[in-house]
C-alpha cells in the first residue's frame, strides 16, 4: 500500500478512513436516500409505460454519492475522478420511485479509494457492484487538460 508523507492531511485522511475500515464503522456508510426518480433519469425508448430508471443515470448516481463522502475529507483544491466501475442493474425502478444509494469504503491505496455500492428502491435492491476513484489536485489536472488540448490542437484537429 503506498502511503502519504507523513504530516499531510492526505497521510490523515488515509489513516482516519483505515481507522474506519478496520472498525467497521457505521458512520462511514453515506447513504445518499434523496435520489427521487424523475423523467430525466429514466429511458424512453419503452415508451411512457415503459419509463424506468435508466443504467447510465444510475451510474452518474453512484459515482456522485462516492465522490461527496471523497469530499467530507478532500483538502481545498483536491476533487476525485471515477478511474473504474461495474454494477449491475438488478431490477427496474419506477418513475417517481425514491431510491438510496449506500456506498461503503473498502480499501484505501494512497489517493485511490476503493467502494461497494448499493442501490434500492422503496421496495427492492437494484443494484451492487463496485466503484473506484482517484484524489486529484484540480490545479494539476487543469494543466494535464492543456497541455493534452495543445498537442491535439497541434495535430490540426
Amino acid at each position: 500500500m503506498t502511503r502519504p508523507p507523513q504530516e499531510t492531511r492526505a497521510a490523515a485522511r488515509g489513516e482516519i478512513v483505515r481507522s474506519l475500515i478496520e472498525k467497521r464503522a457505521r458512520r462511514y456508510v453515506i447513504d445518499w436516500d434523496s435520489v427521487y426518480l424523475d423523467r430525466d433519469r429514466t429511458i424512453d425508448f419503452m415508451g411512457e409505460e415503459g419509463r424506468v430508471y435508466g443504467t447510465p443515470f444510475l451510474v452518474r448516481d453512484i459515482e456522485q454519492t462516492c465522490r461527496q463522502l471523497l469530499l467530507q475529507y478532500a483538502d481545498p483544491g483536491e476533487d476525485s475522478v471515477g478511474m473504474e466501475i461495474a454494477v449491475r442493474h438488478l431490477a427496474p425502478t419506477l418513475l417517481g420511485m425514491d431510491v438510496e444509494i449506500t456506498a461503503k469504503v473498502t480499501a484505501v491505496d494512497g489517493r485511490k479509494i476503493a467502494f461497494e455500492v448499493t442501490a434500492k428502491d422503496e421496495l427492492e435492491p437494484i443494484s451492487a457492484g463496485t466503484h473506484t476513484r482517484f484524489v486529484v489536485d484540480k490545479a494539476k489536472t487543469y494543466e494535464r487538460l492543456k497541455a493534452k488540448a495543445a498537442k491535439r490542437d497541434s495535430r490540426g484537429h
